[in-house]
């Protein structure tokens, strides 16, 4: 039997469909937000925590900043260690000086759904959505929730994306070639904030998290297998490709957690149509390398919630007609930055490690490096996309 209509009904509870959950309720939209997972696994998932200076505004401007205003980590540099040395980038002087506030995604979404609740929001967890059809959500259970629009934030293997590129949504993707160890450590960073490593042997990353846990990064092949990767092999990796031995060694710790992220990039032409319309990584995948998918979000989420409320509260969806001419630009222009990230951390994919080929894609790898490292515009230029959306 189908249940009472509402005005939207929201599925996935991470940060795109919360954070669209809050601004509904406070713009007075009744929602309903509908998660597969239990509340424990949704507020303990691990994820980046970089936030752009645009992000902490909406979340701030919306009563959705206290935590992390109160605990978040103000980060203005990051650091580039190659063959030829090592320098600090200031991104907070250059470009349109920006920051980034660091704040675990989880507790960021601790936050969101203890707002939601307090809000008055309706939130099942444990819910799992098999298809929509014309803004009724059909449940495993066969129980239907039915709602006057539909968001899917579900993710880019999610009911929502699957329901569009059924109906014809072309997708336009990437493989970047590229695969990552990603590792959660129980040890404090061992950098001020990011390390971007250069090695022959393929790139490290250190990202630090808080003031106990840090994220690492190992390029990997592709198909690698996690369990092939020990804590001493991790370790001893790490300390090779951030060249220890030169710049001081690093602070370990125990492996909390450890998967390989293959990195590739997609964005739906249109995202939505109708009664269904999608935000977060149901609307575009976006490879990790410039810390973009979790801003994207909350970009995606302030629009579409403007949106559906015009058509909610005045039938006039002129805002979702727009919803995709408003928010396609800054997405493709932050994919067009996380693949020149790519390029820069990344020497060459698939060519013979001492072939004509791999030499000449590595030099052009380290020419990029050395421009970023002497060159005002160029450290302007990365400043302003690294911390923009």
């Amino acid at each position: 039997m189908a249940e009472a209509q509402a005005g939207v009904v929201i599925v996935g509870a991470g940060p795109a469909g919360l954070v669209l959950g809050n601004l509904l309720l406070d713009r007075g939209i009744d929602c309903v937000l509908l998660e597969r997972r239990d509340r424990a696994a949704v507020e303990s998932r691990a994820r980046a925590g970089f936030l752009a200076a645009r992000s902490v505004r909406v979340l701030t401007e919306n009563g959705l900043a206290a935590g992390l205003l109160t605990r978040g980590r103000t980060h203005t540099t990051c650091r580039f260690r190659g063959d030829r040395g090592e320098f600090t980038l200031d991104y907070a002087t250059l470009g349109r000086g920006e920051v980034h506030t660091v704040y675990p995604q989880q507790e960021l979404v601790r936050d969101l759904v203890a707002e939601y609740l307090r809000r008055g929001g309706d939130l099942r967890f444990g819910v799992e959505a098999t298809h929509v059809t014309e803004g009724r959500v059909r449940l495993r259970d066969g129980a239907d929730v039915t709602g006057r629009y539909v968001a899917g934030c579900d993710g880019h293997r999610g009911v929502g994306r699957a329901t569009l590129t059924a109906h014809g949504t072309r997708t336009a993707r990437w493989d970047h070639g590229v695969s990552w160890l990603a590792v959660l450590a129980a040890a404090p960073p061992s950098m001020p904030a990011t390390g971007y490593a250069l090695h022959p042997r393929g790139f490290a990353g250190h990202m630090a998290r808080t003031a106990t846990v840090t994220r690492y990064y190992l390029q990997c092949p592709r198909g690698t297998a996690p369990a092939d990767w020990s804590e001493d092999r991790i370790w001893t990796e790490l300390a090779t490709r951030m060249r220890t031995a030169e710049f001081g060694p690093l602070r370990t710790g125990a492996v909390l957690e450890k998967a390989v992220v293959d990195l590739r990039s997609d964005v739906l032409e249109a995202p939505g149509a109708g009664r269904l319309w999608l935000a977060g990584d149901a609307a575009g995948l976006i490879s990790p390398s410039a810390a973009k998918g979790a801003n994207l979000a909350v970009l995606q989420a302030e629009l579409l919630a403007d949106a559906l409320k015009r058509a909610l509260t005045h039938g006039d969806g002129t805002a979702l007609a727009r919803y995709a001419a408003d928010c396609l630009p800054r997405v493709w222009r932050a994919h067009e930055f996380s693949h020149w990230m790519s390029g820069l951390l990344h020497g060459p994919v698939g060519a013979d490690g001492d072939g004509d080929e791999a030499r000449y894609g590595r030099q052009l790898q380290y020419a990029r490096l050395e421009s970023l490292r002497t060159s005002r515009a160029h450290q302007d230029f990365f400043a302003e996309n690294y911390t923009g959306i």
